[in-house]
């Protein structure tokens, strides 16, 4: 039954479900469902998608989720930057509007589900760990200029395409003069609207003394009063006809469940998107969801939201939707309404459903033009220009991963985009810690602590040389260690001992031990005698099993206290009788500085 639970949470909460707890999710999948309607239709038009898959991939993947997703506040469908992913992805194997594009956008969802499965069955959730920070954050930033800036044709009702921003810009420039001025004014006006409503309208209706839960609602529904008021001008003015673009005929009626086609070749080619598509969602699925729990004291489980993600991918696919994730902005929202368990997620799934088989028919005559005010405004709050001048004034290295994945994004597409920022990732992780922090250490005076030479009034000897390493010991910074001590010791011909302090080293693997080993080698031919510190129990576990102690020329101390007192006890004694004074350089424990 544990084992059960594990992957089906629903029988975790489900126990404890209660009208009181019914009734929240039920107000929170009404709110949600407001602002689900006109994103879903927005975001399959993005996506290149006839706009009822959009409602198709809100509808199953929310059951599934709620079956087997862990955050009690997550709201998965459609989002922005999987649809834009989607589009990159198909739209180089089929034209838009085709069936061969829905079958290939289809197929993504499926492939991206049985991945996403795949890697939660095997605990694979760390994977999510090779993209930093600043490369998600200088993503999606360039994600929301790119998908902006693709808007704009809609909102100017020119024809343009391309899938980086060079191209998008340059078509849009060379389309200009067919703007549809009614097109425009529609696209502006919604737009406007849409940042007042989000900036402004909460407030307005708080300063009349409204209560803050129907506040709420009125400006979580601002799009879809964008949506009716547009869509009726359109109607009553016949814009269709005037060369304002129309959504025009949505069928009515949820689809047929069935599994994809079955092509090799087809989907030989989608593995690499989908595998893009699984772990970008994920990571930002995870995110939100790790979040959101943290505020209400819960927690989530990062490999069963995998499951959960690849359930919900796979419910869409088999329902004619498109790759889904948990959205930032919607998840919020059914956080702030009071979704209490995933039920809310089912819940908005029988609304999106009603909404499939009795509005879509009011919904021909709305302007594209308006879809893409939803978008823009969306988009443009994930858009995050701060961040780069804060990464910027924090760490150089990091700035120039997230500023190389924005420009990449921007000006070669999302796949190349995401591509190098793993890339990035990967090779800065691998260039800090092949060349880890270490520090020469002396004793405090009148204490027993170590620290930097450089930092801090210590007391040292010319006998015995203290290094101390900031890193676990493994292939990549092996040879920096030894270059490290061999050239300290060239420069001090006084040392007789040299010992490795290792309170940081949580691993040393295979080719580090050979390095400790040649280490140990060399500086016994010095006549230098090599001496650990502070070894971790784990660590020295492993060391055990080896013939590294047998042969090692000193000794392993239980701290480096111990070390400098049998090594060099007139040092030892030196600082004993020294009391710390006020110097420039503190005593003082201050944070990194150690």
């Amino acid at each position: 039954m544990i084992r059960l639970k594990r992957y089906l949470p629903i029988l975790d909460w489900g126990k404890s479900y209660d009208r009181e707890t019914a009734t929240n999710d039920l107000v929170a999948a009404v709110i949600v469902t407001i602002m689900l309607i006109p994103q879903s239709l927005a975001y399959a038009l993005l996506a290149g998608l006839p706009p009822e898959v959009g409602l198709y991939a809100s509808i199953l993947p929310l059951v599934a989720y709620a079956l087997f997703g862990t955050s009690r506040a997550l709201a998965v469908g459609p989002v922005a930057v999987v649809s834009l992913m989607t589009a990159s992805a198909v739209g180089e194997l089929a034209r838009q509007g085709t069936p061969e594009y829905l079958g290939a956008a289809i197929i993504l969802a499926f492939l991206s589900g049985l991945m996403l499965i795949a890697m939660g069955l095997f605990r694979l959730g760390f994977l999510a760990n090779l993209l930093s920070h600043p490369v998600i954050s200088g993503f999606i930033t360039a994600s929301g200029l790119l998908i902006a800036s693709s808007q704009l044709k809609h909102i100017l009702g020119v024809k343009a395409n391309g899938h980086t921003l060079y191209d998008i810009l340059g078509s849009i420039l060379q389309h200009l003069g067919e703007i549809n001025w009614i097109t425009f004014a529609i696209g502006v006006s919604a737009t406007a609207f849409l940042f007042w409503v989000r900036k402004g309208l909460k407030k307005l209706l708080l300063g009349m003394g409204m209560k803050p839960f129907f506040a709420d609602i009125l400006t979580k529904a601002g799009p879809v009063a964008a949506v009716a008021v547009t869509t009726i001008l359109s109607a009553v003015f016949q814009l269709g006809e005037k060369g304002v673009r129309v959504v025009g005929d949505i069928p009515s009626g949820l689809p047929v469940p069935h599994l994809p086609a079955f092509d090799s070749e087809l989907w030989l080619a989608l593995a690499g998107p989908a595998l893009l598509i699984s772990v970008i969602g994920f990571v930002e699925s995870v995110s939100v969801a790790q979040t959101l729990a943290a505020k209400k004291r819960q927690r989530i489980e990062p490999d069963q939201e995998l499951i959960g993600l690849g359930a919900s991918n796979i419910a869409s696919a088999i329902s004619g939707g498109y790759p889904v994730t948990g959205g930032f902005a919607r998840s919020v929202v059914n956080f702030d309404a009071g979704a209490a368990t995933p039920a809310a997620g089912a819940f908005t799934a029988v609304g999106i459903a009603l909404a499939t088989l009795f509005l879509t028919p009011l919904l021909t005559h709305l302007p594209q033009a308006t879809l893409a005010a939803t978008i823009i405004v969306a988009v443009l709050s994930l858009v995050d220009l701060g961040a780069i001048k804060r990464t910027f004034a924090y760490s150089k290295s990091d700035f120039a991963a997230m500023a190389a994945t924005i420009l990449i994004t921007l000006f070669f597409g999302v796949e190349p985009g995401v591509v190098t920022g793993v890339a990035l990732s990967i090779a800065l992780y691998l260039y800090r810690s092949s060349r880890p922090h270490m520090a020469i250490v002396g004793v405090v005076p009148g204490t027993e602590h170590f620290r930097n030479v450089d930092r801090h009034a210590v007391v040292t000897g010319d006998r015995v040389l203290t290094l101390r390493v900031d890193e676990s010991l493994f292939f990549a910074n092996s040879r920096f260690l030894e270059d490290r001590i061999y050239a300290l010791v060239a420069e001090k011909p006084d040392i007789e001992h040299v010992v490795l302090m290792c309170p940081a080293v949580n691993e040393i693997d295979a080719s580090a031990l050979e390095s400790l080993e040649e280490i140990n080698h060399r500086l016994s031919d010095s006549g230098v005698s090599f001496h650990l510190s502070e070894v971790k129990g784990p660590v020295m576990d492993r060391l055990k099993r080896t013939d590294f102690l047998k042969h090692l020329s000193g000794q392993v101390f239980l701290s480096q206290y111990d070390a400098l007192c049998t090594l060099d006890p007139l040092t030892a004694h030196i600082s004993e009788s020294r009391t710390p004074k006020k110097t420039a350089k503190s005593n003082l424990w201050s944070g990194p500085e150690i």
